[in-house]
């Protein structure tokens, strides 16, 4: 009994798919593109900083620790707001030191990956690590904590757009247009796979042995995003 209802039940629902199948390809259409853009500036920052172990003034007996280095970075950015989930270890990794005695020696870095959301704490954060254990700081990616809601909104202009210009081709024909049969998304707005342009970058902290600034300079660019709809409308 239950093998009759289930290929019942199978046979029924081929045949309704096949109805509306039908019923689509009845009706006369018209295919048309639907395009909406718009220009965002992110609101949130993942940075990527390196630290390394050093001797201050080069003196073999005051090894600052990557243990040290590392505190003073996580203090310094749950001080602006970063939660403790967002500050993870990227790397770890050892360099050659040679010290006055020509002896070489492994020094420990780490590289750390941090989501910033207050962007204008970013200088005081990195003015709290001792610039010569800040070894480098880039921005490895960046996101936008309204992007459901601009998705949303691009996607109905898009999909207003595709009924307009099925509109324009309906009334050149003396036709109109009735209601939509087929809409495909075709919209990516996926900001991690957008690569931080040249324009924003961080100094490293040492050159030759010389700390510079730690300063990071931002100039972060407002990203466009589009959405591509494709529409098929009935044809009066």
């Amino acid at each position: 009994m239950k093998k009759l209802l289930t290929i019942a039940f199978l046979v029924g629902t081929i045949l309704m798919t096949n109805a509306q199948s039908n019923n689509i390809e009845s009706y006369r259409k018209v295919a048309t593109k639907g395009y909406a853009e718009k220009e965002v500036t992110p609101d949130i920052i993942y940075l990527s900083i390196s630290l390394k172990e050093f001797y201050m003034d080069g003196n073999m007996k005051k090894k600052v620790f990557i243990e040290t280095l590392e505190k003073q970075l996580f203090d310094a950015a749950t001080a602006i707001g970063v939660k403790k989930e967002d500050f993870t270890v990227q790397n770890i990794y050892s360099y050659n030191y040679q010290n006055k005695k020509k002896n070489n020696e492994l020094l420990q870095s780490r590289q750390y990956r941090i989501k910033v959301t207050n962007l204008n704490g970013l200088h005081s954060m990195l003015d709290k690590v001792d610039p010569q254990g800040l070894e480098s700081t880039s921005i490895s990616g960046y996101d936008h904590t309204q992007k459901r809601e601009i998705e949303k909104e691009l996607k109905t202009a898009a999909v207003k757009d595709a009924r307009l210009n099925a509109e324009i081709l309906a009334a050149a024909d003396g036709g109109s247009v009735g209601k939509v049969l087929v809409i495909n998304d075709n919209s990516n707005f996926n900001f991690g796979e957008l690569v931080p342009t040249t324009r924003m970058f961080a100094k490293s902290a040492m050159m030759d042995g010389v700390a510079e600034s730690n300063e990071l300079t931002l100039d972060i660019r407002p990203i466009k995003l589009t959405c591509y709809i494709d529409g098929v409308f009935e044809l009066k």
